[in-house]
């Protein structure tokens, strides 16, 4: 079973998402990629290599001229351009040229990490994304985002590099353990948030569905998620402008992941700096007080923090400073005039970041 969607660049067609419950079409896919004529490298972590890694070499196996697998530890601690270099240095070794292919197995840190390496390596070789994970499934993974951290910030060095192909078997999902499942669920949520108030509401509606991961459940949840970010990906696909309402929740989400050294997941992240940002989107009186409320309290049934304990709003106001998303003297805020609308906004104050993570940040009463 499964569907897809095409997503254009520059008003052109560039790629296919395939949405299946299952590798049973993956090798077709392939093979429309022309790979019986390329040697393929599989890039992946320790992790799902151990999970995947063996299946998708299986599929390739006697299709292509050459396949070859590439592991590295699996974690944020590994998006780095260290092990963009040990990729660099396996495909020289391997004679890959231009017409090779990559193939990113995993979840948001491998296909960023892949697609940076694709994105450069000889100026430019193909790749196709195989997420494993929620968060890539439903957002890093579309869109031709690639990069790595840099010195501990978040994606500080990348390119804007479209993927051939992306497949999406949603029946990997169930291997995540819960954490990370619902980690990825941030992003879901934010798509409904900023761009379709009708998802938002369905997301709420099947919230046991897919707590429980029931596969159609996913499979819809999946694709309609990635529908909102085709579409504004291709209104923008260099970010100079509406692109960035996908930042919702992320400039306060990175100088928390950041303060934390990279402790809590990325959609843990996400979640408290969406709270933030509704925070503010109330007190610059474009959400009511129940409006914020409710938001802030959707994260609750999917396992997703709405305060943390033990940061320091000041740190975390300077860590925003050092955020890719700042334009001179101000950071480029995304705020919510509603449930599936955002705005982009360059008035938010020093003043409005702190009280924001003072409203996120849990101090125990002892008295």
């Amino acid at each position: 079973m499964d569907n897809r969607l095409n997503v254009l660049y520059e008003k052109k067609p560039c790629y296919d998402i395939v949405f299946s419950t299952d590798f049973d079409g993956l090798l077709e896919e392939l093979e429309a990629q022309n790979i019986k004529v390329r040697k393929v490298c599989v890039v992946t972590d320790s992790h799902v290599s151990s999970l995947y890694g063996e299946e998708i070499m299986g599929i390739l196996e006697g299709h292509c001229k050459k396949n070859v697998l590439f592991s590295f530890p699996a974690g944020e601690e590994s998006k780095t351009l260290s092990t963009v270099k040990d990729i660099y240095t396996f495909l020289i070794k391997e004679k890959f040229d231009r017409k090779d292919l990559l193939i990113a197995l995993g979840g948001g840190v491998t296909g960023d990490i892949t697609g940076f390496a694709a994105a450069t390596y000889l100026r430019g070789i193909d790749f196709i994304q195989i997420p494993t994970s929620l968060i890539a499934q439903s957002d890093s993974s579309i869109g031709g985002k690639t990069g790595v951290d840099f010195d501990g910030f978040k994606n500080m060095v990348g390119a804007f590099y479209m993927p051939r192909l992306v497949y999406m078997n949603v029946s990997v999902l169930k291997t995540l353990d819960d954490r990370q499942f619902f980690s990825g669920f941030a992003e879901v949520m934010k798509h409904g948030l900023i761009k379709d108030g009708g998802f938002y509401e369905w997301l709420l509606e099947n919230m046991y569905e897919i707590c429980d991961r029931d596969t159609d459940t996913l499979l819809e949840m999946i694709e309609r998620s990635c529908k909102i970010k085709k579409l504004v990906v291709e209104k923008d696909p260099a970010e100079k402008g509406e692109r960035a309402l996908l930042n919702f929740g992320h400039t306060i989400g990175h100088a928390i992941e950041k303060a934390r050294n990279f402790t809590l997941t990325h959609g843990e992240c996400v979640a408290l700096g969406a709270v933030a940002a509704a925070f503010i989107s109330w007190k610059h009186e474009l959400l009511s007080k129940d409006e914020y409320y409710e938001i802030r309290d959707m994260f609750v049934p999917f396992n997703l923090p709405i305060s943390i304990e033990n940061i320091n709003p000041e740190e975390i106001l300077q860590l925003t400073k050092s955020d890719k998303k700042v334009e001179g003297d101000f950071v480029k805020f995304i705020l919510l005039k509603k449930a599936g609308k955002a705005i982009i906004d360059k008035t938010v104050t020093d003043d409005d970041i702190l009280n924001a993570v003072a409203e996120i940040h849990y101090v125990e009463d002892f008295e």
